[in-house]
């Protein structure tokens, strides 16, 4: 019998996978995707759905619509990228992680498929996903884009509504060298007739999802705020999910007009439950105490440059930084964003698109940023911990793979 870990091992061997070989993995054509969905009886369109696509926040407005529905009894199917420490995480009903029985299943049924298709890994887990929706007859199911959205693997479905959380500077070898071209990609999930909602934008950006709203007949909602309740209420308290709540509440306005009912009690319950309710991690978590240990996936510019700003205002004696980053990470966008006169770890997360803990020293000390090199996430987390005083304060991040390795 096929275990699960060999299954993963199958799966990690022989298809492409974003988070270990970057960019050569993603696919820009949704011609696998089709022919998977097709091969699996096209189980995208046996389920309701709503698609979430930005460059921040989308993880985030995901789990919170996710948690929201499961409140109102909703079975709510939620498919997320990537994961931190199981790949079951990536598709979750109520919270409850895909069984890995499921995933040796669907693998072992269709390695014919994956054979003569060589689709890339985030294609089949796409695939895996709607299949498991479907079959589990969910009542709606919160569907994450990868990166972009156009030719995302994820837009094939035709949901209730369309989420775009914000536009910012990531992926540009994928999407654009301008605001303008990865705005165009991220507004590929629009699609004729069903409402849209867009959570930030500029004069840039606006006329890009204005104008594919009205190429698509429908409306473009603009998120404002939320109530104060909410953001009382909500469980995950990084600084920046004001804006994602404000995206959310615009989310919510959006699906009532399109006939779903929601109370605000159990809107508010569920604020206070996401993680419970869905599992999500790795957002503002707090890890320890005396010292303070911070982990936060925010791994571009416009992510960092809030949690950076947040992280400053809590007091402490001295700062502590555990950095890993991505190999193809722009850091001339990222490094500046760091206070020179903090204590640093730098790590190599360990996935293959890692960077050398070595080569990142070398090129934050043109920043200002100093400190020791270390092999693994885990070293350094020791290393910070046993020089911090119990005042101090550490925080754990630059890329979601650094905060999964210490977590």
């Amino acid at each position: 019998m096929v275990t699960y870990e060999e299954t993963l091992n199958y799966l990690y061997s022989r298809l492409p996978v974003f988070q270990h070989i970057g960019p050569a993995a993603y696919k820009a054509d949704l011609n696998n995707t089709i022919a998977i969905c097709k091969a699996l009886g096209n189980p995208e369109n046996r389920f309701k759905s709503v698609h979430i696509a930005g460059t921040n926040g989308k993880g985030s407005v995901s789990s919170m619509l996710a948690a929201i529905f499961t409140a109102h009894g909703y079975k709510t199917g939620l498919y997320t990228s990537p994961h931190l420490k199981d790949f079951r995480e990536r598709i979750r009903i109520n919270g409850n992680c895909i069984p890995g029985a499921d995933v040796v299943d669907f693998t072992e049924r269709h390695k014919d498929l994956i054979e003569s298709l060589k689709p890339s890994f985030f294609e089949i887990t796409v695939g895996m996903a709607f299949d498991y929706f479907a079959r589990e007859h969910v009542d709606i199911a919160i569907i994450e884009t990868g990166l972009g959205g156009r030719l995302d693997s994820t837009n094939v479905i035709t949901p209730e509504l369309s989420v775009v959380t914000n536009i910012g500077w990531d992926h540009m070898d994928l999407l654009g060298n301008s605001l303008t071209q990865i705005a165009s990609e991220k507004a590929g999930i629009i699609k004729p007739g069903i409402p849209a909602v867009l959570g930030e934008w500029n004069a840039q950006t606006l006329e890009v999802f204005q104008h594919r709203a009205h190429a698509c007949n429908t409306s473009l909602r603009l998120a404002s705020s939320a109530p104060a309740e909410w953001e009382t209420a909500c469980e995950l308290k990084g600084n920046y999910q004001k804006q994602n709540l404000a995206t959310l509440h615009c989310a919510i306005q959006a699906l009532r007009e399109n006939g779903y009912e929601f109370e605000e009690p159990l809107i508010t319950n569920a604020l206070s439950r996401i993680k419970e309710l869905t599992g999500l991690r790795g957002r503002w978590e707090i890890l320890g105490t005396e010292p303070q240990i911070i982990a936060d996936t925010a791994h571009n510019a416009d992510g960092l440059q809030l949690v950076i700003a947040q992280l400053l205002q809590i007091p402490h004696r001295q700062l502590h930084v555990v950095l890993g980053v991505v190999k193809d990470k722009d850091l001339s966008r990222i490094l500046p964003l760091f206070p020179e006169n903090a204590r640093y770890y730098f790590a190599k997360p360990s996935v293959l698109r890692g960077m050398e803990a070595t080569e990142l020293q070398e090129k934050a000390a043109a920043y200002g940023m100093n400190g020791n090199a270390f092999p693994t996430v885990h070293e350094a987390l020791l290393e910070a911990r046993a020089a911090a005083e119990p005042d101090d304060l550490i925080y754990i991040g630059g890329s979601t793979f650094t905060v999964a390795d210490a977590l």
